[in-house]
């Protein structure tokens, strides 16, 4: 599988993501209440902050996943670890399907984090899950995150995870990126 990535556009891309976001498998992005004009909203300020950007991830052309990413030293994390310079935070989503293909999830993952250190500047990348998120941790664990802590956010108890590109290319040996 060969992904792309596109900018997200608020505006057109709204209706997409609202249909993603809001949907009970998405419970973890906790916008279940969200209306269309809310995810446009939010997405049009993350479009607005330098610090966060929001893509979409493409396969054959076809909006696929969405992908975030974020100086956690501004967003999301500021005051919560210690940022080094290189650091990236990031979030995706890959919404449901009727029709699942086996190891897809895993896929968009490794796209995402190559994706990601495809920029010389990313040497670490940081996420914060949810601590029941078995599933994502699972995920990151298969792509070279190492857990150090959990810690409390406004809206979550995280589990606080780092992946150094070393990590990630060591894990990613002999899968598809």
């Amino acid at each position: 599988m060969t992904f792309t990535f596109r900018p997200l556009d608020p505006l057109s891309d709204a209706e997409l993501l609202h249909g993603w976001v809001t949907h009970p498998k998405a419970a973890y992005w906790m916008m279940q209440d969200a209306g269309p004009e809310d995810v446009e909203r939010a997405y049009t300020d993350i479009a607005a902050d330098p610090h966060q950007h929001a893509l979409l991830g493409l396969l054959d052309g076809e909006p696929a996943f969405l992908m975030e990413k974020y100086d956690p030293a501004h967003r999301e994390l500021a005051g919560l670890y210690e940022s080094e310079p290189g650091d990236v935070g990031m979030h995706f989503l890959v919404p449901p399907t009727d029709t699942p293909v086996h190891g897809f999830t895993r896929s968009v993952i490794t796209a995402v984090m190559a994706h990601l250190f495809e920029d010389p500047a990313t040497s670490r990348v940081v996420v914060e899950p949810d601590v029941t998120n078995k599933a994502v941790h699972a995920l990151n664990e298969a792509v070279g995150f190492v857990p150090e802590r959990e810690i409390d956010k406004p809206e979550k108890r995280a589990l606080l995870s780092f992946c150094t590109r070393e990590q990630f290319f060591e894990a990613a040996r002999g899968v598809a990126v």
